[in-house]
């Protein structure tokens, strides 16, 4: 879903940004309600650095650590505004949006957020 391109051209800059977003928040989500805690900033830029290089791409750490920062927020707002049960079916969703072949309504909309996040950040 992450990359979804019908067109096969790579993703665009913007395009790996806002889904880096999106795969943090997904791994945050889960952590926390694996674990009770959210990750620290930290752990955020390393988790964002591993999925980079998965993806073969990198992103100075100034940049990581600032989409890191947006999905933390979008982690602890969902959690804040859903109950357990929503919250654990919208971290599901999110993580098995991570691959490619998996369609979610909801992940759609998340990417969506992600993406308006991202606008916000870089209009301030």
């Amino acid at each position: 879903m992450i990359f979804d391109n019908p067109q096969g051209t790579p993703p665009t800059e913007r395009g790996i940004r806002i889904a880096l977003i999106f795969a943090l928040t997904a791994e945050r989500l889960s952590a926390f309600y694996e674990h009770g805690q959210w990750m620290n900033e930290g752990q955020g830029a390393t988790l964002a650095a591993d999925w980079l290089r998965r993806t073969k791409r990198t992103l100075p750490q100034s940049e990581r650590k600032q989409l890191s920062g947006l999905s933390d927020d979008m982690a602890r707002q969902i959690a804040a505004t859903l109950s357990r049960e929503a919250g654990l079916f919208t971290a599901h969703e999110m993580m098995e949006a991570l691959d490619p072949n998996y369609q979610s309504e909801l992940a759609q909309a998340m990417m969506l957020e992600c993406e308006r996040l991202l606008d916000a950040s870089e209009a301030s």
